[in-house]
């Protein structure tokens, strides 16, 4: 069972436009495909706008400041990585792509727990980590799936198997630092429960 994403969290995936849930086919996979010119272009097009979405974060300062440029660092990896997929459109750059929005999701909740402080941040964390840790799982196994040459049931099968081994480690992770905010037998009823959940000893 996945660990409920705090405020902070939701409020990170809607600022920064991404979806809780990634879809299938990526968006620069549906588009006319890419020539090699056209793929060099689309990645300096992506770098010159991460200038200009960079310096426009100039303006602001502390942690909001981190958080703009995480944004804009964040916008600019998705957009190389669609350029790759919709230059090549392989298992490889689709889990790529998938990744590079998580991973961007992940940079700007991290920057954003930075709000808060003792175990509310550190649980902000943990959720932001083991939210990464999911969307890679679910990536990789897609892409296993998705290779002819490696796509066979036996190994689809293992990657989804070690992908949810991953999955429970990262939500148990969350769990447990969720208990930290109790203490005396409330904090061990927590721990029980939470290792009863996730099937840790």
């Amino acid at each position: 069972m996945s660990s409920v994403l705090t405020p902070v969290i939701v409020a990170t995936l809607a600022l920064a436009g991404y979806g809780l849930a990634q879809p299938p086919v990526p968006r620069a996979a549906a588009s006319v495909p890419l020539t090699k010119d056209g793929y060099a272009e689309a990645r300096r097009s992506a770098d010159a706008q991460y200038k200009v979405d960079r310096e426009a974060c100039s303006s602001r300062s502390g942690n909001a400041k981190e958080i703009c440029i995480a944004e804009a660092k964040g916008r600019n990896d998705i957009a190389r990585a669609e350029a790759a997929v919709a230059y090549e459109n392989t298992p490889v750059t689709r889990e790529n792509l998938r990744v590079a929005r998580a991973r961007a999701t992940h940079d700007v909740a991290l920057e954003k727990c930075d709000d808060l402080a003792g175990n509310p941040k550190e649980v902000c964390v943990k959720e932001a980590k083991a939210a990464l840790v999911r969307a890679k799982a679910d990536a990789r196994v897609d892409r296993v799936a998705g290779d002819t040459r490696t796509g066979g049931r036996t190994q689809v099968q293992d990657a989804a198997k070690e992908a949810a081994a991953e999955k429970r480690d990262a939500d148990f992770k969350v769990a447990i630092e969720k208990c930290d905010a109790f203490a005396g037998p409330a904090k061990e009823a927590c721990v029980g429960n939470a290792k009863l959940q996730y099937g840790k000893s």
